[in-house]
């Protein structure tokens, strides 16, 4: 199996605190892995690490099968995201930035990818559309079709269901799902959403400073971190 990411005794910090202890996992080709873990658990930090956005003050992020600038970053949305005044296409179009390099225009190669993914999340009638009038699950669509245009290997989502309704949720864990299974692209998601991510992710990671669990969703539901994160009475 190919590593795409792997992290060897990472510590972090946020600001003077340290965020994350000591942590060691790694990421492969077709993973689907899902970070878990109580509000100040690190999760978020965790992720600026794989992103190349923190560095360790111990150990090591190895970025094995995937560039630092290859890899798609859905962030969470913020009020001011979803009121930018700017049409879908360029929106998707956006996420070519780092492939452009030094050059100034978009290539004919970007603007062609940025259409096939409007295509490929079944969202290409919406091309000329203000960005700031779609609905929360469409504005995610966007998004997640400009973070494609960033990776054909990893795609990095932070907490992706905020903020949607039970068929805008429904309908973005299944693109994810299927990106996952049929593309081969690597997830990773940091979501409250523990229950729904169970059932979408084979990975789970279990923050809290420090790694609690790492490994398969089954194995998940049955671990000590599991249960109680799930509303068992297991001390962790």
């Amino acid at each position: 199996m190919n590593q795409i990411i792997s992290c060897r005794n990472v510590t972090l910090r946020y600001g003077a605190v340290v965020a994350v202890k000591n942590v060691s996992f790694d990421l492969h080709h077709k993973d689907y892995l899902c970070v878990v873990g109580e509000n100040g658990s690190g999760k978020s930090t965790l992720l600026k690490g794989m992103l190349g956005l923190a560095k360790p003050v111990h150990g090591q992020i190895a970025f094995c099968g995937v560039n630092q600038d290859e890899i798609g970053y859905l962030p969470q949305q913020t009020v001011h995201q979803t009121d930018f005044p700017a049409s879908v296409y360029e929106v998707v179009l956006s996420g070519c930035l780092n492939r452009r390099k030094l050059f100034p225009f978009y290539s004919r190669k970007d603007k062609d990818c940025a259409y096939q993914n409007l295509c490929r999340l079944g969202i290409e009638s919406l091309v000329n559309k203000s960005y700031c009038d779609l609905s929360g699950g469409q504005q995610q669509r966007v998004l997640l079709a400009r973070a494609l245009c960033a990776t054909k290997k990893l795609l990095v989502l932070d907490e992706p269901v905020t903020g949607l309704d039970p068929t805008g949720t429904a309908e973005l864990y299944g693109l994810l799902q299927k990106l996952n299974q049929e593309s081969g692209l690597a997830i990773v998601t940091v979501s409250h959403d523990v229950k729904n991510s169970i059932k979408y992710a084979n990975k789970i990671l279990h923050m809290k400073t420090s790694l609690l669990y790492y490994g398969s969703a089954a194995d998940y539901l049955q671990s000590p971190a599991g249960r109680k994160m799930l509303g068992g009475e297991e001390d962790v």
